[in-house]
């Protein structure tokens, strides 16, 4: 019966987030079912010069004095993906009473490294300008992605130099949630991913060149059935930066693949990983330590 669960359960899975593509797309199917109470969202807000260059803010209704923050980067092996798809992502973070922001970013192949991670911390940018007349703290941001994504948010918190450039400092982050992302996947070995990272020092691309004593508090989530990212990218990740003095922990689902880390997010799906869960037991301890109260489901 659990083997025969685990088959619909992925099926269900690549259904419901299969690569997106112009029209009524899988992932569009899935939010159809997601609630639309409890939270408000402001569209489409500019944060840069690009069309892609927009971001969705998702506000609780009942919201915590300077409430703790999302941005989240979805995936889409840095060539595909739009913050439409994504409103499953962005009700399950804001019924943790979070302020999230889930935001476009340029795609290959109109960019190429390091591009898509300089939008994302233009976007970080614009968060810590503007957040607070959402009610969210400037100070309590939580960097969150999936796949690439989650390559996106541990290079912007790792590298101190990208959010600089937007006078935000890594350290200050409240801290950063990789859901099975590539950390660190030298040699390339496929052509398209060779062509976005196509760089002399690859080592300059891979967020595990970057573990530091400094980095932002971090939790690293994978799939123990991820064929697509491996999960040892996290578990090297988190040795590195433990190793350099850092704070990171990991948790790998067993029976959980690529897709369905993200998938169990969302309302129909949590019972299959405690993501969310872990998530919020991962921000409610940060707030614990700087003395903020623990938010309630």
């Amino acid at each position: 019966m659990r083997v025969l669960t685990r088959k619909l359960f992925r099926l269900t899975a690549s259904l419901a987030l299969a690569i997106p593509t112009v029209g009524c797309t899988p992932a569009r199917l899935l939010n159809a079912v997601i609630s639309e109470s409890g939270y408000r969202i402001e569209r489409d807000i500019v944060y840069g010069e690009s069309d892609r260059h927009r971001l969705d803010i998702y506000v609780p209704d009942e919201l915590e004095p300077d409430a703790a923050v999302a941005v989240f980067f979805y995936g889409g092996r840095w060539q595909y993906g739009s913050k439409a798809d994504y409103l499953f992502v962005g009700q399950a973070m804001a019924s943790l009473g979070m302020i999230t922001v889930i935001a476009d970013y340029r795609l290959h192949p109109d960019v190429d490294f390091p591009d898509f991670v300089k939008d994302g911390a233009e976007s970080v940018g614009w968060v810590h300008r503007h957040i607070g007349s959402y009610g969210g703290d400037p100070n309590r941001i939580f960097l969150v992605g999936h796949s690439a994504g989650a390559y996106n948010a541990l290079m912007l918190a790792l590298n101190p130099k990208f959010l600089a450039a937007h006078d935000v400092r890594a350290e200050s982050l409240g801290g950063v949630i990789g859901l099975a992302g590539p950390y660190d996947f030298l040699p390339i070995k496929e052509p398209d991913i060779k062509a976005i990272f196509a760089v002399d020092d690859l080592a300059t691309t891979q967020p595990i060149t970057y573990a530091n004593a400094k980095a932002p508090s971090t939790l690293l989530l994978a799939g123990g059935d991820d064929d697509t990212v491996s999960p040892g990218n996290s578990i090297r990740l988190q040795k590195a930066i433990t190793e350099r003095g850092g704070d990171a922990n990991i948790k790998v689902y067993e029976g959980v693949s690529h897709v369905g880390i993200i998938l169990a997010t969302a309302s129909p799906f949590r019972w299959w990983a405690p993501v969310l869960e872990d998530i919020k037991a991962f921000v409610d301890k940060a707030r614990r330590r700087t003395g903020q109260p623990n938010s309630t489901l």
